[in-house]
């Protein structure tokens, strides 16, 4: 499975649920995109292929982001995508 796939996935999923999935750049190490839900939620997410794991300058951006309250998450399978949604959109 290709990343690519996974973010298709996410995308169509957010889409699914009235939201938005925005892509990031601009900023080296920032998550793959910004996922906007009903109701002012929204989280940082990071995609990556099965397996792999975010780079250090990756990890230092998530952190980042966590001291300033956001959610990130990482997703690295198609299955993780609607647990993380439900986390997001129930404020967790």
């Amino acid at each position: 499975m290709l990343e690519k796939q996974i973010e298709r996935k996410l995308c169509d999923e957010v889409k699914n649920r009235n939201g938005m999935c925005l892509k990031q750049t601009g900023l080296a190490g920032i998550p793959d995109r910004l996922v906007l839900l009903p109701n002012g939620k929204c989280a940082f997410v990071e995609l990556k292929a099965p397996g792999e794991k975010p780079r250090k300058l990756q990890q230092m951006r998530m952190k980042q982001l966590k001291k300033l309250g956001f959610k990130c998450f990482v997703i690295d399978g198609m299955e993780q995508i609607k647990p993380m949604l439900e986390v997001i959109a129930d404020g967790v």
